[in-house]
Parts: C-alpha cells; sequence; structure tokens
C-alpha cells in the first residue's frame, strides 16, 4: 500500500501544478502554498497521526490519511474539520476498450505541463465532463473527474475514464491510481477498480476573510 500512496502523491502533486512531494518518515509533505491549503501531509498509516496533530497549529495545514476511519478520527482535536469517507483505488491498465461518447458531444485529449485534460462538450457547447490524469513513472494518477449534473447517466463518466487510462497506457503507464469520494467509488468498482485503503482527510480552516 505504500507504493501506492507514493504513486498517488506524486502524480497528485503533478496534476495540481503543486511543488514536488518531500518525503518524510511516515509519508509525505507538499507544500501547496494555496489559500486554505497551505501544506498537505500525507500519511500511510495512523501511527503519527497523533504527533502530527500536536505538532501541526498552523491554519490550513491538510492530512490525508490512509487508514480506517474509526483509527484516525478520534486522534484529532476539535478545531479539525473532517471530510467524507474517501477511498484510495488503484486498477491495472492495458488491453481496455474505449468506449464512445455519446452522439453529438465531443471529446478530445487537451496536453498540459506535467498532465493532460480529457474534456468532453456538450452537443450546444457547454462543458459535460471533465477527467484530468498525470503519468509519473509506471503509473498514472486520475483527478477532477467529474460530469455536470444535466449530463448524468449517458456514460460520460465511463468515456472519460476509458479515455484516460488508454492514453496513459500509451504513455507507458501500467497501472492508474486515484482518491475517490463515496458517491464514485461505485463508479470505479463497475470498471475494475479496487479499494487499496481508506482515505480520511481533515484540515485546520482558515479564518475567513473580513
Amino acid at each position: 500500500m505504500d507504493e501506492r500512496v507514493r504513486e498517488w502523491v506524486w502524480g497528485w502533486a503533478l496534476c495540481r501544478d503543486a511543488p514536488e512531494p518531500v518525503a518524510e518518515p511516515d509519508g509525505f509533505r507538499i507544500d501547496v502554498g494555496a489559500p486554505g491549503h497551505r501544506v498537505r501531509f500525507v500519511l500511510a498509516g495512523a501511527a503519527s497521526v497523533r504527533a502530527r496533530v500536536v505538532a501541526a497549529t498552523d491554519p490550513g495545514t491538510w492530512l490525508k490519511v490512509c487508514a480506517p476511519r474509526a483509527d484516525v478520527v478520534p486522534l484529532l482535536g476539535p478545531e479539525w474539520v473532517v471530510g467524507g469517507p474517501e477511498f484510495l483505488m488503484s486498477c491495472a491498465l492495458g488491453g481496455g476498450v474505449v468506449t464512445s461518447a455519446p452522439d453529438g458531444y465531443r471529446s478530445r485529449v487537451v496536453p498540459e505541463r506535467g498532465f493532460a485534460d480529457v474534456v468532453v462538450d456538450a452537443p450546444g457547447g457547454d462543458r459535460a465532463a471533465r477527467g484530468r490524469f498525470a503519468v509519473h513513472g509506471g503509473a498514472a494518477v486520475v483527478d477532477q473527474v467529474e460530469t455536470a449534473r444535466a449530463h448524468r447517466r449517458l456514460g460520460l463518466g465511463r468515456h472519460v475514464m476509458s479515455t484516460i487510462g488508454a492514453h496513459a497506457a500509451d504513455l507507458g503507464a501500467d497501472v492508474a491510481v486515484l482518491v475517490s469520494t463515496a458517491e464514485g467509488r461505485h463508479l470505479y468498482e463497475s470498471l475494475g477498480w479496487r479499494v487499496d485503503s481508506d482515505v480520511v482527510a481533515a484540515h485546520l480552516p482558515e479564518p475567513a476573510a473580513t
């Protein structure tokens, strides 16, 4: 599981155009530097959570812990805002079939520095679905997959994921990794993904601007 955590951390940083992750004894640190998200610690287990909580006092500090929720949440103080259930998931690449977008929908892959976006436009030109991926080593990390509410249940999520898988495999990736919400988990499991670990996300909020 530690290898999956490493793959996800590096790919996430590429997808978000963030600084390179820094290895820590218990995981990784990413100095994101964004408002409300100053620094992120990704931990491969719950053993060091309490120590991190005691040491982390700066607003804008985030924790992503790959461990069961019941092992993590009791170690967090009331000042921490805990997100909904998330899951570290992975899937082998290669040999998959790219599903077609519905009639009238236009799909394209847009390369950027360090990552690429799969973008699907509706017949009227509005954005219907999207997903981002970055390849680091032999792993492709998938990020920011979403379908606009008006275009759901048309197979666009499957199309985006199969397109990402095909392009990532062409770039040399043999496994794909992502962190999913509970809602997205059902889609990914139906596409052959498996859960490698529960993930708990928590952060110290910054004061609201006045």
